[in-house]
């Protein structure tokens, strides 16, 4: 395997439009390693550090292991490659099933973090979370608060702070 590394924004062009279709972000608890799917977040700058900023539901089982640890992985399919994968990631809970062992991914220790990242995926992102936000109801606009949280099923949002970022080639 080789690693290119690469800076937080370099990629962001092909970074984007993957994250529409949906990437991976991994936590890691004790032994406990869950993958789910997002399509909301993105690259951006705050405090003078580059950061990974994502979504996660308080009913998702990241959330509640993000309560436990300040770090995460991001692991960018290439190519549209994993949508199967991304579909269960996307649909089924870590609280119920083992979603690594059921799409068969291959972990792979994260050269900064102590979460894994998932080896089936060419582009990284290593991160610590540096701040989170608890999303404020009243300030959603209406329309969106009715496609989107008609549940009350709001977002939390994780700043990541980019520790280091990366693309795997080969084996």
């Amino acid at each position: 395997m080789k690693y290119i590394d690469i800076t937080y924004a370099e990629k962001v062009t092909e970074l984007l439009p993957a994250l529409d279709k949906g990437v991976f972000m991994t936590t890691k608890v004790g032994e406990k390693v869950n993958t789910m799917t997002i399509a909301w977040g993105g690259i951006n700058l705050i405090w003078h550090k580059q950061v990974f900023i994502a979504y996660v539901r308080y009913t998702r089982d990241t959330y509640d292991m993000l309560q436990h640890t300040d770090e995460f992985t991001i692991s960018v399919p290439s190519n549209n490659n994993l949508r199967k994968e991304l579909g269960i990631c996307g649909t089924k809970s870590g609280r119920d099933i083992d979603k690594i062992e059921l799409c068969h991914f291959n972990l792979i220790d994260g050269r900064v973090v102590n979460t894994p990242i998932i080896k089936e995926c060419e582009m990284h992102y290593e991160c610590k979370v540096i701040y989170k936000q608890a999303m404020e109801p009243n300030s959603i606009p209406k329309d969106v608060l009715k496609r989107n949280y008609a549940n009350n099923d709001f977002h939390v949002i994780f700043y990541g702070e980019i520790v280091d970022s990366y693309i795997i080639k080969g084996e």
